[in-house]
């Protein structure tokens, strides 16, 4: 089973939600929308899902278009954010509800429903309604019914956003083991890279309605394709500064140059865009960190065994991220030694050049 989009749109009036895309999303492992909120991944599980025209395009399932299939017939199921159970119904009836429109036989929806509730540790609440329900334990509920339903693809839009912390911590790390092997395309949607980054699996960067960037979620940390995919994955925010490349040096800035290595090197004479995450800024000179620069500290922050630090680089702020802890005072001009191995370095129009 896959599910595969060829070059979907979605518009609404003279608007374009969704630019034209095309992803072919896959069984046995979480297939992420990474974006800010309104970058698109809601319209886009609505057009997968079938519940809002498209304005071309086409939606396969297993090599089957079902661009003109409804939803029901689609075999789909969806989990918003909200914990959206039948208020009248049993948490049994809420679980089984798909599997009786379906006409299914009663042992067998006895069967799934018991299964399902196995999986959620849901059995000692079977004849509950959900407003005796916790929020996770809604949430619960509605995860087992889309197990239960044994559909081809499974919507998941943010499910945790509405849970407190613990329970989100609860509820992200057994998702991939829930659906594991149950040969169904899951698509996952959320604002938080740190989600993606623990559900692992495929990550589509999305960004005005636009998907950016697509692969192995490791694989886009290590190597973004553009300066927003190297913005995404980064808490503190990664550093970003305009360069001048000229033969093998690079100057930041008035006073800061250093020769360059590897891939850079190659690039034409010109003006870049440098992007380095903060741990590659410290406050030290070690481990291939060497090129000097000068700010004053405007923010600190410890926390844990990491001392963080903000400082002013003149063309913008810059932070530092190092283990131990470091004695820095606001306002005061400290020394930061950047390691210029690890930097991205992209084009005027954002795109990844080495």
């Amino acid at each position: 089973m896959a599910l595969e989009l060829k070059g979907v749109t979605k518009r609404v009036g003279a608007i374009q939600h969704i630019k034209e895309t095309s992803l072919l999303l896959e069984p046995g492992h979480f297939n992420v929308l990474l974006g800010a909120t309104g970058s698109g991944k809601t319209s886009l599980i609505k057009l997968m899902a079938g519940l809002d025209p498209m304005a071309s395009g086409q939606v396969l399932m297993d090599g089957e278009d079902v661009s003109r299939l409804s939803t029901q017939k689609r075999n789909i199921s969806l989990v918003h954010q909200f914990f959206i159970n039948y208020p009248h119904m049993t948490v049994f009836e809420n679980i089984a509800s798909p599997l009786k429109v379906a006409g299914m036989a009663k042992s067998e929806i006895e069967g799934r429903v018991e299964e399902a509730a196995a999986i959620l540790q849901l059995k000692p609440m079977l004849h509950r309604r959900p407003h005796e329900l916790s929020g996770g334990q809604q949430q619960r509920c509605a995860l087992a019914r889309a197990i239960a339903k044994e559909s081809r693809a499974v919507f998941l839009d943010e499910p945790l956003a509405n849970l407190d912390y613990k329970l989100r911590e609860e509820l992200r790390d057994q998702l991939p083991e829930l659906f594991a092997g149950r040969g169904a395309v899951v698509v996952y949607a959320t604002s938080e890279p740190e989600e993606a980054l623990l559900l692992g699996g495929k990550t589509a960067l999305m960004r005005d309605g636009r998907v950016t960037q697509f692969g192995p979620t490791a694989e886009i940390y290590r190597n973004p394709g553009n300066v927003d995919a190297a913005r995404v994955f980064s808490d503190p925010p990664i550093n970003t500064a305009e360069i001048t490349k000229q033969g093998s040096m690079a100057r930041l800035g008035a006073g800061v140059t250093w020769e360059l290595s590897g891939a850079a090197v190659g690039l034409a004479d010109g003006t870049y865009t440098i992007a380095i995450r903060p741990h590659h800024v410290l406050p030290v000179a070690k481990n291939g960190a060497h090129v000097q620069l000068s700010g004053q500290v405007q923010v600190t922050e410890l926390s844990g065994s990491e001392s963080s630090a903000h400082f002013d680089m003149g063309s913008g702020s810059w932070v530092s991220l190092a283990h131990g802890v470091h004695p820095y005072q606001v306002g005061e001009l400290h020394d930061f030694y950047m390691d210029p191995a690890q930097a991205y370095f992209f084009a005027p129009d954002g795109s990844r050049a080495a």
